[in-house]
C-alpha cells in the first residue's frame, strides 16, 4: 500500500473513533504509532508528545504533523493532519446538517451519555502511562489529580492552571539551582 495511504487512513481512524480530544486520541495514537507500525520508538512518542503539548492548537493534530514530517516531510504532515482532522469535521457537518431534528432524540442523548465515563478513561489512560515510562514518584501523581479538581469541580479556568504551573516550576527550578549552589559553596 502506497505509505501516504497507510499515514492518512491511520489518522482518519485515530480522527474518526475516538471522542473527547486529544488526550482521549493519545492511547489509540501511541497503539498505532509505537506498537503497530513501529514509526516512533516510545522515547520519540513521549518526545513528541512533549513537544505537541507545549504548542497552540489542537493536540492530536500537532501529533500527526510531526509523525507525518518525521516520515514523509511536508507531504506526510500534510496528509496525517488532514487524516486527523477530516473525521471530525464530516462528523460536525452532518451533525449541523441534521441537528434540529436529533436534538431532542432520547437515543442520542444517551449515546453522548455514555461517552462521558469512557472518554474520562481514555484521558485518564495516558495520565498514568506517561506517569509511568517518565519514571514518576507517585507523589507527582498529586498534580493531575488537583489540577482537574480545580477545573472541574471548582471552575478553575486551564489558563490559570498552566500559569500557575508555569510559575511553580520555574520557582521550583530556582530553588533546585539555589540548593546545588549552596552545596558547591
Amino acid at each position: 500500500m502506497n505509505p501516504y495511504t497507510t499515514l492518512f487512513l491511520t489518522f482518519f481512524r485515530i480522527g474518526g473513533f475516538t471522542f473527547g480530544g486529544g488526550y482521549a486520541m493519545l492511547p489509540l495514537i501511541q497503539a498505532e504509532i509505537v506498537d503497530k507500525h513501529h514509526w516512533l520508538t516510545e522515547e520519540e512518542f513521549l518526545d513528541i508528545f512533549a513537544a505537541a503539548q507545549s504548542l497552540p492548537g489542537i493536540f492530536a493534530v500537532n501529533i500527526s504533523i510531526f509523525v507525518g514530517y518525521r516520515l514523509k516531510c511536508y507531504a506526510g504532515a500534510a496528509v496525517c493532519a488532514l487524516g486527523t482532522i477530516l473525521p471530525s469535521f464530516l462528523i460536525i457537518l452532518a451533525i449541523a446538517m441534521f441537528f434540529t431534528r436529533i436534538q431532542d432524540n432520547q437515543y442520542v442523548a444517551a449515546i453522548f451519555r455514555g461517552l462521558r465515563p469512557a472518554v474520562i478513561a481514555m484521558i485518564a489512560a495516558p495520565v498514568i502511562t506517561t506517569w509511568r515510562s517518565m519514571k514518576m514518584k507517585p507523589i507527582s501523581l498529586w498534580i493531575p489529580i488537583l489540577s482537574a479538581i480545580l477545573v472541574w469541580l471548582m471552575g478553575v479556568s486551564p489558563i490559570w492552571i498552566v500559569l500557575g504551573a508555569a510559575v511553580a516550576g520555574i520557582l521550583y527550578s530556582r530553588f533546585i539551582e539555589y540548593r546545588i549552589r549552596r552545596m558547591r559553596s
